[in-house]
């Protein structure tokens, strides 16, 4: 069969054959790949350089992490696979199955799942979302961002605020539901200010932030109380686009209701992992598949894969191979 493979450690894929996957346990399934979308996860797989992989030994690996395609009895499924994914034929647990609306695109249903992980899991299990809660995403211009507004709105939130390096994309998150736009490239204090505002006037209950580094260490500061009783504030930690440590001082911790935690790979209970398989993921599917919630793709053929694997995808845009 075809596939996108890398044969040595730090190189682009291939566009190669590959010899062809077989059941091996009750447990697993074929799925007829149709597309399967390429996230910074999956670059630093292939890399080599992501945490999950720094004790293997590196073999010729097909690369991708979770897909879109058909069952052997023609049901339309997404689905999650360590085995790699970018491929004609990919054996997969049952268990990391969601089935995929028929009116709902491949590429959509490819590129989406990957977006809910990192949106979707931080908001409900990490910080609790309820209906009226005060949200602010920290790095809301990215793929993921822009899918963490829409699956806010859709949770409840009564005020979105968002901020973002660039301007242009910024302002478009007003269409997807933000109420209130901060650009990150401001003077820090306007910067600060401007949070320390919004806090005082409608106090945030979430931060959901995708770039750690000097943001972060502003927006607490901004939040950082004055020895009187504060709002309760849970910040979780969804990726570190500009940086992946930050100073902390004790006094924020002593001084402000603060909580601080990660949403990510092995931050998840098995409990948790199970929900989004059976629950959040289809809830997803259901609101793409009704127009309440959108993502951009910029589609591929497998056979272009190396071509593509390092070239400048439009901003807002998820990479989706079409096989």
């Amino acid at each position: 069969m075809k596939a996108a493979v890398v044969f040595e450690k730090g190189n682009s894929p291939q566009y190669a054959d590959f010899p062809e996957p077989t059941t091996m346990q009750e447990n697993e399934a074929l799925v007829f790949v149709k597309a399967a979308s390429i996230k910074n996860l999956d670059k630093a797989r292939a890399s080599g350089k992501h945490y999950s992989m720094e004790n293997k030994t590196h073999q010729p690996t097909i690369i991708g992490s979770d897909g879109v395609g058909f069952l052997e009895n023609g049901t339309k499924v997404y689905f999650f696979s360590k085995n790699g994914t970018v491929a004609e034929k990919v054996v997969a647990d049952k268990q990391c199955m969601v089935e995929v609306p028929e009116n709902l695109d491949f590429s959509i249903a490819a590129a989406l799942p990957n977006a809910v992980m990192g949106s979707a899991m931080g908001l409900k299990f990490k910080a609790g979302i309820q209906p009226g809660d005060i949200v602010l995403i920290n790095g809301a211009t990215g793929i993921t961002g822009r899918v963490a507004v829409q699956i806010a709105r859709l949770y409840g939130a009564k005020k979105i605020i968002v901020t973002g390096r660039n301007e242009q994309s910024l302002q478009s998150l007003s269409e997807l539901g933000a109420d209130e736009l901060i650009f990150l490239q401001e003077n820090d204090d306007i910067f600060k200010k401007k949070i320390k505002d919004i806090h005082i006037e409608t106090p945030i209950d979430i931060i959901l932030d995708y770039i750690w580094g000097h943001s972060v260490e502003m927006i607490l500061e901004a939040l950082k109380g004055d020895g009187n009783f504060s709002h309760k504030t849970k910040l979780v930690s969804v990726g570190g686009m500009s940086g992946d440590t930050i100073q902390l001082s004790s006094q924020i911790l002593r001084g402000t209701d603060i909580q601080i935690s990660g949403s990510g790979l092995g931050s998840w209970t098995k409990n948790e992992s199970k929900l989004l398989f059976s629950e959040i993921i289809p809830q997803m599917f259901k609101a793409a598949a009704e127009g309440k919630l959108i993502i951009d793709t910029e589609d591929v053929d497998l056979i272009n894969i190396e071509s593509v694997w390092n070239a400048e995808i439009p901003n807002g845009k998820r990479l989706v191979i079409r096989l």
